[in-house]
């Protein structure tokens, strides 16, 4: 049996120091657990094998989104492995049914998710709170205006423009819709 610790903070300013536990394989992230697509945790559901046993520090740390949660414990489960949540003590497995700790795994899914939505309610609030007083400006424009209308009127049409700025194709037709 195989331990695959799967260890995750939101930002680069955050650490892991309490998701310190042992494991065979370490799969860490630092992205947000509302996002879906986690390289790392695809990286770790492809590894796990039959019998093995995934680790996570605590339900949060997998997923904030309870439908992603469920989804993500029946997909290491199918896999013939199971799920453990270090600091709620709680495991699921394939063999194993309970239905109290289904219970208690879709209730601690649900506060994740709860307290998702009371993070981006406030963030939404500090925000609005900002540019109120005008401190907030938003992020900084990462696509060169001035350019794409350059590279147009030197005849090139929206995709070559988009590969030779790197850029999505539609940011070059939303530019160019703003610029009539």
């Amino acid at each position: 049996m195989e331990i695959a610790g799967y260890k995750r903070v939101s930002s680069f300013g955050q650490n892991l120091d309490r998701q310190d536990f042992p494991c065979t394989e370490e799969f860490v992230e630092t992205i947000s657990g509302a996002t879906k697509d986690r390289p790392e945790l695809d990286r770790m559901i492809k590894w796990v094998r039959k019998g093995d046993e995934v680790h996570v520090w605590s339900i949060d740390r997998l997923a904030r989104d309870l439908r992603d949660l469920q989804d993500i414990v029946q997909a290491i489960n199918d896999k013939g492995a199971s799920v453990k949540f270090l600091s709620e003590n709680l495991t699921f497995s394939a063999n194993d049914d309970d239905p109290f700790a289904r219970l208690q795994l879709n209730l601690l899914g649900s506060f994740a998710s709860f307290e998702r939505s009371i993070i981006r309610k406030r963030q939404a609030e500090g925000i609005a709170k900002a540019r109120e007083r005008g401190v907030y400006k938003g992020r900084k424009a990462t696509i060169d205006v001035t350019e794409i209308k350059l590279l147009k009127d030197q005849g090139l049409g929206a995709t070559a423009i988009a590969k030779k700025l790197n850029i999505a194709r539609a940011s070059v037709y939303r530019v160019m819709q703003s610029a009539l």
